[in-house]
């Protein structure tokens, strides 16, 4: 038996317009702003122990090949981390870098194990001891002291993993770093 009520009709019609518009519209969120990835210029707030330094992060091989270059204008509680992807034994130089410089080496898991001074335009390789390290953190020469910051001091992993993540990188590709995301 058919329903003839023409209401009866319109309002079927419409009904099925409707849930058609909700069903098509289920799953179909907006797209994602991509968010733009900070260049290395930009300074992300990283502890070393219990002390916060402002870091540049250094994670392309440009990137580290460059580090601190030309640069006068580092402040006491700044400084540029460089971000290996595995551990190595790390040697490091100063070309063309007239800031004095400390530089200091942390394992994977984020602890700082040695720390030399780095001398103004010194082309000579200051070179780690071991061969288990996959951050280095350069700052002004005598800075680590100033702070307070010494071998045993941990780097917050946390916070770098969410730095790399905001320049663009994907931290699960550094060992021992886990993207913050998935917590």
């Amino acid at each position: 038996m058919k329903n003839a009520n023409p209401v009866w009709r319109i309002f079927c019609v419409l009904a099925f317009v409707a849930g058609t518009l909700v069903w098509a519209g289920c799953g179909a969120a907006e797209p994602e702003t991509p968010v733009e990835p900070k260049p290395i210029s930009h300074w992300f707030p990283i502890q070393v122990g219990d002390v916060n330094i402002d870091m540049q992060l250094a994670v392309t091989p440009p990137e580290m090949q460059r580090g601190l270059m030309n640069r006068r204008d580092i402040e006491p509680s700044q400084g540029m981390l460089f971000v290996y992807p595995v551990a190595t034994q790390m040697s490091f130089w100063m070309r063309n870098t007239p800031t004095p410089l400390d530089i200091a080496f942390f394992t994977d898991d984020g602890v700082l194990r040695e720390i030399y001074k780095l001398h103004p335009f010194d082309e000579r390789p200051v070179r780690s001891r071991r061969d288990d390290l996959q951050y280095a953190l350069e700052v002004v020469q005598g800075g680590f002291a100033r702070m307070g910051i010494k071998p045993g001091d941990q780097l917050d992993l946390e916070a770098v993993s969410q730095a790399l993540l905001d320049r663009g990188f994907k931290p699960s590709v550094y060992s021992g770093l886990t993207d913050p995301r998935r917590k």
